[in-house]
């Protein structure tokens, strides 16, 4: 691939602010996560409790997602994206400013749940500036702001002893008071703005039992991830009693996996079959979980979560080949449903986790539940294969990943990968 023609087709500066809109965007909606082991003790919450209120960003997320992907529809993406960096000061300012309380904090979690769903309007804004052969690329420019949950959970902790926790939420404020100077100085949308969907569309979808099985299966790989992402803090902090900048060391170490691994499971998926990528994948992350539950050293438990999150990052990739295929002319709401259950997943993992941690007194029985819902995706994933026979076409004929083809040349390629 040429570079030099890749910049000529589409438009840096939106891509590099889209990029930096979802970087930023993602940093802020897991900050809970990352000041959970100072927020909590001040509090004195318990597990389940710490869980929860880890988890309440993500809630916020999966359901202003589709709110977002609407307006990116009908007033674009630009506009869009600068509503949410507007509103995303608001959360921001509460935690600096006000929360104190348990149930403050959690109205605070929720509304951060307003950069959380930036990612249904980072990816329209960068993908629809480029033609279908730089997609790929210009969607994983802008798809690696995911790395902002490492930057959360390397960072937060850090900053604690320097400024308190209330001090990191309005430190936060700088980059995305920057992130929304850049935006409106340089962001453009595209020419190729596609019309709005009604909202029947959405109820069309709704209406198809695969829109259902790609709900089920995202939500296991982009939940775990982010899940994982938000709760790994506490994880290190109460099974290791480990210093709380160790743990965000730690729980740093395994993100970075799941983030910069998400292209190589797109590139395996369209190397070898979406479909038997994505089943290897799930049961990969089932061994590693269920090795985890065996609460193992620290040095191991470390590699093993290291593992298990490059698996579902790679896992996000894979969803979103098999995606375009199955739906090449729904694709932008199909993909606005299926995002939105992946928050929701995000959401369960770390109610589940602080909840049974809380009834049991150990992490064992979570990460047992959460191999189980692992293994159980892959299980679905090959039933749910055997009907689109003649729909996923490849070499041969047989189902992409069956057969590890590409769909059928007669299929139309979609436009737009709005994931």
């Amino acid at each position: 691939m040429n570079l030099r023609d890749f910049s000529k087709a589409g438009h840096t500066p939106t891509l590099l602010c889209a990029f930096l809109y979802f970087d930023m965007s993602f940093m802020v909606w897991v900050l809970l996560g990352a000041l959970a082991n100072t927020i909590a003790p001040r509090l004195e919450l318990n597990d389940a409790q710490r869980g929860f209120m880890v988890a309440v960003p993500l809630l916020g997320g999966a359901i202003i997602r589709l709110l977002l992907g609407v307006l990116t529809d009908h007033i674009g993406a630009r506009r869009t994206a600068i509503l949410g960096l507007v509103l995303t000061v608001v959360p921001l300012l509460m935690g600096w400013l006000w929360a104190e309380e348990y149930e403050q904090i959690l109205i605070t979690g929720l509304l951060l749940g307003i950069p959380g769903a930036s990612f249904a309007v980072a990816l329209p804004l960068a993908s629809r500036w480029y033609p279908p052969h730089y997609q790929g690329l210009a969607m994983g420019i802008a798809g690696a702001g995911n790395s902002g949950t490492a930057l959360a959970t390397f960072f937060a902790p850090r900053l604690v002893p320097l400024v308190g926790w209330h001090g990191v939420f309005a430190l936060a404020l700088v980059p995305i008071l920057i992130t929304l100077a850049l935006f409106v100085l340089y962001a453009k949308d595209s020419p190729n703005q596609p019309p709005p969907k009604p909202l029947k569309a959405y109820g069309a979808v709704l209406g198809q039992r695969d829109t259902w099985w790609f709900c089920l299966l995202y939500s296991i790989t982009f939940g775990g991830f982010v899940g994982l992402a938000s709760f790994l803090n506490s994880f290190f902090r109460l099974q290791y009693d480990l210093d709380p900048v160790v743990a965000g060391t730690c729980a740093t170490l395994c993100v970075i996996a799941g983030s910069f691994l998400r292209p190589v499971g797109g590139y395996l998926a369209d190397r070898f079959g979406g479909i038997r990528m994505l089943t290897a994948f799930y049961l990969g992350v089932a061994a590693l979980v269920w090795t985890q539950a065996l609460l193992p050293p620290l040095v191991i438990a470390t590699a093993l979560l290291f593992g298990a999150m490059g698996l579902l990052g790679m896992g996000n990739g894979a969803v979103f080949q098999l995606v375009p295929q199955r739906f090449p002319k729904e694709i932008g709401v199909v993909t606005g449903i299926v995002g939105a259950a992946g928050g929701l997943g995000g959401f369960f993992l770390p109610t589940l986790l602080g909840g049974l941690k809380h009834l049991t007194g150990s992490f064992a029985g979570g990460f047992v539940l959460f191999g189980l819902a692992s293994a159980a995706s892959a299980i679905a994933l090959v039933y749910a294969a055997r009907a689109w026979e003649g729909v996923f076409v490849g070499q041969g004929g047989k189902a992409a990943g069956v057969e590890g083809g590409a769909w059928s040349a007669e299929r139309e390629a979609p436009t737009s990968v709005e994931a």
